[in-house]
């Protein structure tokens, strides 16, 4: 098995190997670990084990020829989580879930030099839920990709395994998400927010500005439109102001809502800058606010765990 070197993870950047790695390593699974997969001590210690082929699932390196053609078979296989051609890159469920789409799936295909560009072996659509983040979707592809992996490899092995090639011109690409993508733009309407929202949940998470002299970023992981009636909301004789806070009157329904572009947005999940992840009920306990007050999407600078 090939993974990626020791890295520095979680909040206090403690290296520590990735998930695959430990699991080999709690398996006795020989385990290979290179800053560079092309260089060429690697290429000579894979060469050793005779592999018949090569599986790579979010490697996060290009692999160059000598290393995709070293299997028996002259090839790699991968498992990408999108419908391809649509949403080649690094953050394809993520880009499915800002879009809007219904659905997404998985792909099995040839790893060749161009971005995801192989021809596709199977592939299976899934339907994204309307509520759904991108680390839930996450894991329900992650476990379509290790059942359509495995029945790929044994197509392979018995030799019936067809290839279909991607039509290029229809080829769309997700890149990576960097944190600045989390900001929301209230002046967007509700639907367009909660994509944004879901989409960037858990990491890098979306983010807005308390109005708070210094109080940092509110990053809020889930969201969905508020679709109750108007008289539980305090001064709900006033259209909305985009990024602005109201506070329920009634007991029984969602204790905050947040002013958009066409109506409010009410959050699920929300974590202030090195805080606990809590709904809003418990954040309103420990942050009082009050009604009226507006929201940004200005980044202070301030970084999450």
């Amino acid at each position: 098995m090939v993974s990626q070197p020791d890295r520095g993870r979680g909040r206090g950047r403690k290296s520590s190997p990735s998930p695959i790695s430990e699991r080999a390593l709690s398996a006795g699974i020989p385990l290979l670990r290179y800053e560079t997969v092309g260089e060429l001590e690697a290429i000579e210690d894979l060469r050793q084990y005779q592999p018949d082929l090569g599986v790579v699932v979010a490697y996060g390196q290009f692999i160059p020829k000598p290393v995709r053609t070293l299997p028996r078979l002259g090839y790699l296989i991968n498992g990408h989580a999108s419908l391809l051609p649509k949403y080649r890159g690094a953050s394809p469920i993520a880009q499915a879930i800002l879009d809007g789409e219904k659905y997404t799936g998985v792909s099995v295909m040839r790893v060749e030099k161009a971005m995801d560009a192989g021809p596709v072996a199977l592939s299976r659509p899934v339907e994204i839920g309307d509520e759904e983040t991108t680390g839930e979707l996450t894991l329900r592809l992650s476990e379509l990709a290790a059942r359509l992996l495995l029945e790929a490899i044994n197509a392979i092995a018995g030799e019936v395994v067809q290839w279909t090639e991607q039509d290029h011109a229809r080829a769309s690409v997700a890149p990576k998400l960097s944190r600045a993508d989390g900001q929301i733009d209230w002046n967007q309407n509700t639907a367009t927010c909660v994509r944004r929202i879901n989409a960037m949940a858990p990491k890098p998470g979306a983010f807005t500005r308390l109005p708070e002299q210094g109080a940092g970023e509110l990053r809020i992981l889930r969201a969905k439109p508020y679709t109750g009636p108007a008289s539980t909301i305090q001064g709900h004789d006033e259209s909305p102001r985009p990024g602005e806070l109201r506070l329920a009157d009634d007991p029984d329904a969602p204790p905050l809502r947040i002013g958009t572009a066409d109506g409010w947005l009410v959050p699920l999940e929300v974590q202030r800058s090195g805080g606990k992840v809590m709904t809003p009920a418990a954040f309103l306990r420990g942050h009082p606010l009050s009604g009226g007050l507006l929201l940004d999407g200005r980044a202070s600078g301030k970084d999450f765990p």
